[in-house]
């Protein structure tokens, strides 16, 4: 990723010089402006004093662009500009410079200082087929609430292909940290037409803007699979494994948990090999002799579907290589409560239509019981009763005698009798209330 400076200059009398600081690694774009009159002649680029000044580059061809080197230029005859790209700044490249129309006598120039500082030297980004990347982008603060987006050069040309102010696309977008002046772009679902240069732009006004550019490169490697699918109890555990390219051994690794838009909602990463690193529920392991990063994920839920396993560079760009699909099957708890249970009538019923058949079973047996062992011990007191006061009225004065004798009942009646609900609590309650002279 290349850091540009956009700077537009004029080249008319009383402006004799403008300032440009670059960063080694990076590069600056300079915009001059001419009168258009010069539409027609040769523009050139050249460095050192005026006097001595050496061409680094010199067109006649307008609205084309032009390269020698490390350089480029562009005669944009339409809007009478003509703008220099110098790529690869190194500190030598801190000089004076002039931009300058080519005339009969003394040309019109203007001159350029340019600075090179110390920056971090960019590489290029690389994603898989199949996959996705994240770059990031660190700007000034100052242009926090600024304009920023996203475009694709070719043939010269910058293609947008997202804007901060716009709507993001489904394949790509952006995601605007002011609070930290960090931009991450997403590019999703790589293939090999994504490949190219590419460049991020705050604008800042409208003749200036400051920019970045970097190298997308799109491979395809045999090692790596670009999804696998895994199954998991809701509340247990799952175990994961994903091979990566031997170019990454040395790069930290990260397990990625994807919510909606999100691709990296939530980040575990590992930097050391053969040593486990434990963050919440995910623990990772990274195997860098066998380019094999495993884990596992504890506590699963449905919210677990989707993560993606990657390499991340010393720039903090992702490279996500493999999916990881995972499907949450029910543990088959029932969900009845007591609390339920309790709770009234309707919910009762409904509840324990749910619960278990050796439930439903053991409560319907129970109550019969009961009722038969209760019949069981009134017909004891009962005949007890009788054989004592076979001479005497127990249920009042009206009996003189009673005669007890045994009753025969046979198992085809005391099957229908205990299948008579009512005919059983019926006699249960006459039985328990039965009025008994306090006397006997």
């Amino acid at each position: 990723m290349k850091i540009i400076w956009t700077f537009t200059l004029l080249m008319i009398p009383g402006i004799v010089s403008f300032s440009v600081t670059g960063y080694s690694g990076g590069g600056v774009t300079i915009t001059c402006r001419y009168d258009e009159g010069y539409k027609t002649n040769a523009k050139y680029f050249c460095k050192g004093q005026w006097s001595v000044c050496k061409d680094l580059i010199k067109t006649n061809e307008q609205n084309k662009w032009v390269r020698s080197g490390r350089f480029s230029l562009y005669d944009d005859t339409s809007s009478a500009v003509f703008t220099v790209t110098i790529r690869d700044l190194s500190q030598g490249d801190s000089d004076t410079y002039y931009c300058a129309v080519e005339r009969v006598g003394i040309d019109p120039h203007t001159e350029v200082n340019v600075e090179v500082i110390t920056g971090q030297r960019i590489r290029s980004v690389t994603g898989y087929s199949g996959g996705n990347v994240i770059i990031n982008y660190k700007y000034e603060m100052k242009l926090k609430n600024h304009e920023k987006y996203v475009c694709k050069t070719a043939s010269g040309q910058c293609f947008p292909v997202i804007n901060t102010n716009r709507a993001a696309e489904q394949k790509h977008s952006v995601h605007d940290d002011r609070s930290a002046g960090l931009l991450r772009v997403f590019i999703r679902e790589l293939n090999e037409n994504d490949s190219g240069e590419y460049k991020i732009t705050v604008k800042v006004s409208e003749d200036y803007s400051v920019s970045s550019e970097f190298n997308l490169d799109i491979k395809k490697d045999d090692c790596c699979v670009k999804s696998i699918s895994l199954s998991a109890a809701a509340g247990g555990s799952v175990n994961i494994s994903c091979k990566y390219p031997q170019s990454h051994r040395s790069d930290v690794k990260f397990l990625c948990w994807r919510s909606g838009a999100d691709l990296c909602a939530k980040e575990t990463s590992v930097k050391e090999s053969r040593r486990w690193r434990s963050e919440g529920k995910i623990q990772l392991y990274d195997d860098r002799e066998e380019q094999l990063l495993t884990g596992s994920i504890s506590h699963v839920t449905e919210q677990d579907s989707e993560y993606w396993c990657g390499v991340q560079s010393d720039q903090g760009h992702k490279s996500f290589i493999t999916r990881v699909l995972i499907t949450v099957t029910d543990t088959g708890v029932p969900k009845t409560t007591s609390s339920s249970l309790l709770s009234s009538p309707s919910s009762s019923t409904s509840n324990i239509t749910s619960a278990s058949p050796n439930m439903l079973t053991g409560s319907f047996l129970l109550v019969p019981l009961v009722l038969f062992l209760v019949l069981i011990i009134v017909g004891l007191v009962l005949l007890f009763l009788c054989k004592t006061h076979q001479s005497q009225g127990l249920f009042g004065d009206e009996v003189t005698q009673v005669s007890c004798k045994y009753v025969t009942v046979s198992k085809a009646d005391l099957h229908s009798f205990l299948n008579d609900t009512d005919t059983i609590t019926t006699a249960v309650y006459s039985a328990v209330h039965l009025p008994i002279n306090p006397s006997d």
